[in-house]
Formats: C-alpha cells, structure tokens, sequence
C-alpha cells in the first residue's frame, strides 16, 4: 500500500505509523468520574467494512499528521489531508 503525503508525494507504508480510527468523539465532561459516555469512547470500536477516516502520522518523512480516507475491505486510499 502506498499512501500520497499532501508534502512529500506517494511513499510506501514503511515510513507511515498507523494510529486508529479518527472518528471517535472525545466525551465532553472531562473524565472525572467514569461514565457510559467514557466506556464507550475508549472501549468500542464498530467493525466496519467501508471507506473511513484512520489517523496516519508520516514518521519517516515530514512528520505531519494525516487524516487517510480508507476502504477496509480493498485497502484502496481513496484521500489524505492534513490532520
């Protein structure tokens, strides 16, 4: 798989460092007190089998963040911007 970097152009996987899923909605309340709010956030995950938005950071290369649009079942990118 090769990602495109908005700075340095098309690299290998290699030199990317996945980190998740960037959809989740950090809980508002602070995390004080543990909530169902809290549980839900850091515990579960959907097991989707589409196109959504993973959190890439370009370690090798420029070190900028990325927001990476993926299909889960073809692994085709289908877009990458800055995160």
């Amino acid at each position: 798989m090769r990602i495109t970097c908005p700075h340095c152009g098309q690299r290998g996987l290699e030199e990317f460092l996945y980190h998740g899923d960037a959809t989740p909605q950090r809980p508002s309340d602070g995390g004080a007190t543990p909530t169902v709010e809290w549980t839900d956030y850091v515990y579960l995950r959907d097991n989707k089998n589409f196109a959504h938005e993973e959190l890439w950071y370009h370690s090798a290369g420029c070190h900028a963040w990325l927001r990476v649009t993926r299909d889960l079942s073809t692994h085709e990118i289908q877009d990458v911007r800055q995160a």
